[in-house]
């Protein structure tokens, strides 16, 4: 199950929000409503914001499609912050100049994801199934898997030469 959220032109700088949105990044999501809730930067309370959203969202598709889902089992899969429109004023300065002032808006945009543990295992198994097959196998001698001789330069000077010079 895959819901998402966005909320637009929020006042406050993508710089500043990036910082938060790192933290919980791929984290599960009551850890990482922990962390927004525990965090000092402004910019955790609008990001709680929208990763409330996106859960209710997921429970909304959940109860639309009428399957179970165990909100503790969503993990934040994408989170990710860009600038918005920048509102530009003025204010006076010295000798009768204006100075501007760039207030700066950014747009948060989280997609939670549900029952992503289930099928970790089974592609871990898949892998690593392969891996050991590979492993397994016998190289035939004489054989150089994966290198390849390298060029001899004459002098320390490379072959090709640019045209022009």
């Amino acid at each position: 199950m895959e819901a998402r959220a966005i909320q637009r032109t929020v006042r406050q700088s993508a710089r500043k929000m990036r910082l938060v949105i790192d933290q919980i990044r791929g984290q599960a999501v009551p850890q990482a409503y922990a962390i927004l809730r525990f965090s000092k930067k402004l910019a955790a309370k609008q990001i709680h914001k929208v990763l409330k959203s996106a859960v209710a969202n997921a429970e909304q598709r959940a109860q639309r499609e009428n399957t179970a889902l165990d909100v503790d089992r969503l993990r934040v899969k994408y989170a990710v912050v860009n600038e918005g429109p920048t509102l530009k004023r003025f204010t006076p300065a010295a000798m009768g100049r204006a100075t501007p002032i760039k207030k700066r808006t950014s747009h948060v945009e989280i997609h939670v994801e549900g029952d992503a543990e289930s099928r970790a295992p089974k592609a871990a198994a898949k892998t690593a199934g392969a891996k050991a097959e590979a492993l397994a196998r016998p190289v035939p001698p004489g054989s150089a898997k994966g290198k390849r001789p390298k060029a001899k330069q004459a002098g320390g000077k490379s072959k090709t030469k640019k045209a022009g010079k």
